[in-house]
């Protein structure tokens, strides 16, 4: 800095005492702000080197101090996750998300986490905090969550803790986080069960206490992913004290202007909706509140239609798509379905690649197979995160081309009859596949599914009318397939050993290590007798395998055996390439395994029941017909 000491102190004893009061000062003043910045630099790369799988103490909390640092898997995050130091006019000097405390540090009592004005202040940016909440049965969803804003670059979030085992999780990810007092169980309670409705009345009692601190809400579930900042589009409508979210989906417009609320026949879905707060909001907030009090038998998001609907109309103006609601006075605002997306435009008719716009968010709701449904369909977007250790089995993987004849894909009208054709063909394949991958004990990625009619809880003519659902169409694996219980740890003395799967894009991920996507042989089914057909584990210059039809156990085991150290083996197809198990028992256990991993489809409009049951050996079946049950003792999954 060119600042010579020796002379500075020398002027500093030849003056009055006024002047060495104000030399002392300044010079402190030099040495606290060179202390500062070199702070700042540390701490920066502190940063950086607690980026790479954040450890995380899961030990008890309690109103003291905690001394113990255990250690947790947690995301592998690049240096993009990082964001610097939030600052604002609302705001304090914190540190970047992802920083984790020192392990030397004592983890504050917990009184420290409780939910004030000040303790919000502290993460406020532009006046405006986003919120979501859960208990640690969510935690992977949480981090996804969190790890999506800050690669957006926005830090002004919280994170609400339904339990102690959370929070202080979170705290030793060094992500910001409140106590919620709720003390609930720390396990996945089960999409509507009385927790369920329990956890989302907290978060009607947690708007009414966020809204008086003066501060723009984003509340969120945690079932949601960020995909662009939000918060510019917020900012286009100054005047809303409400923007939600909906369950519309047949599109009102086909831009990135408000759902036209005359047209909106979805019920307002409260997993995604911005609060400014305004008296309105306040009281819609209050009312809410206190109706839920008084009633413990409504639905949360039910209570908040019904008050928003008390009166609907007339429009605020005529551009900006907002409405008086509730009492009159409050504006309200639908957000697009189109890019505030609900798990049927995203997932079933990506209503956003149609009309060529950018998703903001999507939300996991339209879904089936529950928490390990929504989890595989973020999965299969591509947009949820795992730990390393998920993108490389020890096992290796195995995949396969479906090769789907055309006729069954595009050929003829979309019927019950076509579609389940399509599927059967589908469901065949990954039966043998399924197989083979327990027999080689390897992780089976599964092949994107085709449907030609969607899947709902009701009556429809195949696909919603009005809805923009193309047909055919890749549906979520969870349409045909009982996700949860593919990845349930069934007992082995009953159904044989467990058979990892892997979503159908696994191989696309960028998480996916190069040294899995190198590792790779080609096996090319060949009918036995044509040429260079036959047993063997010599490979073309190309490195494709040639392996028979038809091939038994001994032979798989006696070819692959040779490939154990390959990660990935892909077959050509799956049609006619393994005979099933030698060891009878270990065939009626996997039978009795794979059965159970098909669902329904639903639902016919001229009968009641209206759902059909797939069936995994349809095939041995002759005649085997796609039909609804025809008595209530026909209504069971096909034995």
């Amino acid at each position: 800095m060119g600042w010579n000491w020796r002379n500075g102190y020398q002027e500093v004893a030849n003056t009055r005492p006024l002047f060495l009061t104000i030399y002392a000062t300044v010079i402190i003043g030099v040495i606290f702000s060179s202390f500062y910045v070199f702070s700042a630099i540390y701490s920066n790369s502190l940063v950086d080197s607690s980026i790479s799988w954040l450890s995380s103490p899961p030990s008890a909390i309690s109103s003291h101090n905690v001394d113990s640092h255990p250690t947790e898997p947690a995301l592998n995050f690049s240096r993009s996750a990082t964001v610097g130091l939030t600052t604002g006019p609302q705001s304090v000097l914190m540190p970047p998300i992802w920083q984790v405390p020192s392990q030397t540090k004592k983890m504050p009592p917990l009184k420290a986490f409780q939910l004030t004005k000040e303790l919000v202040q502290q993460r406020v940016k532009d006046n405006i905090i986003i919120v979501t909440f859960g208990n640690h049965a969510f935690m992977d969803f949480i981090l996804t969550w969190v790890k999506h804003l800050t690669d957006l670059g926005l830090s002004n979030l919280l994170i609400g803790a339904m339990d102690t085992k959370l929070l202080e999780a979170l705290y030793w990810k060094g992500i910001p986080v409140f106590d919620m007092g709720s003390h609930m169980s720390t396990v996945d309670v089960g999409w509507g069960s009385p927790t369920f409705h329990k956890m989302g009345r907290q978060k009607v009692f947690m708007i009414d206490s966020f809204l008086p601190y003066g501060f723009e809400l984003l509340m969120c579930d945690t079932d949601m992913v960020w995909l662009k900042n939000p918060l510019p589009y917020f900012a286009r409508f100054p005047e809303a004290d409400v923007l939600t979210s909906s369950d519309q989906v047949v599109p009102t417009v086909v831009d990135d202007r408000l759902d036209n609320w005359q047209q909106v026949t979805g019920a307002y879905n409260i997993g995604i909706f911005h609060w400014r707060p305004t008296d309105s909001a306040k009281k819609l907030a209050k009312a809410w509140k206190e109706m839920l009090i008084a009633d413990d038998k409504i639905w949360d998001q039910n209570g908040f239609n019904d008050l928003l609907h008390k009166q609907l109309g007339p429009p605020v103006d005529e551009e900006s798509g907002l409405v008086y609601a509730f009492d009159g006075n409050l504006k309200l605002g639908i957000l697009p379905a189109s890019i505030f997306c609900s798990g049927h435009t995203y997932f079933v008719q990506a209503m956003y690649q149609q009309f060529r716009l950018e998703p903001y968010a999507v939300h996991t709701t339209f879904q089936y197979a529950g928490t390990e449904g929504k989890r595989h369909r973020l999965r299969e977007a591509m947009v949820f995160y795992d730990p390393p250790e998920y993108y490389d089995s020890p096992g290796g993987f195995l995949s396969f081309k479906p090769s789907i004849p055309k006729s069954l894909l595009l050929d003829g009208q979309h019927t019950v009859e076509s579609h389940f054709s399509l599927v059967n063909y589908q469901m065949k394949q990954i039966r043998t596949a399924l197989a083979i991958a327990s027999l080689l004990n390897r992780t089976l990625v599964m092949p994107p599914l085709w449907c030609r009619l969607d899947r709902l809880w009701f009556a429809h003519p195949g696909v919603l009318e009005g809805s923009v659902t193309r047909q055919p169409f890749i549906c979520p694996l969870d349409h045909v397939f009982e996700v949860n219980v593919m990845l349930k740890e069934l007992p082995e003395e009953e159904f044989g050993p467990q058979i990892d799967i892997k979503e159908y894009s696994f191989f696309e991920n960028p998480s996916v290590p190069r040294q899995v996507k190198d590792s790779w042989l080609d096996v090319k089914l060949c009918q036995e007798g044509s040429q260079d057909c036959h047993a063997s584990n010599g490979t073309s210059p190309q490195g494709v395998l040639r392996f028979p039809k038809r091939s038994n156990e001994e032979t798989f085991k006696a070819v692959f055996s040779s490939f154990k150290d390959v990660k990935v083996i892909q077959f050509s197809s799956m049609q006619d390439a393994f005979l099933g198990f030698s060891d009878k028992t270990r065939e009626q256990k996997f039978r009795n395994r794979v059965k159970r991993y098909v669902g329904i489809w639903c639902c016919v409009t001229d009968h009641t029941p209206g759902h059909i049951y797939y069936d995994m050996y349809w095939d041995e079946k002759p005649g085997w017909k796609p039909k609804a049950p025809q008595t209530p003792a026909d209504d069971h999954p096909p034995l």
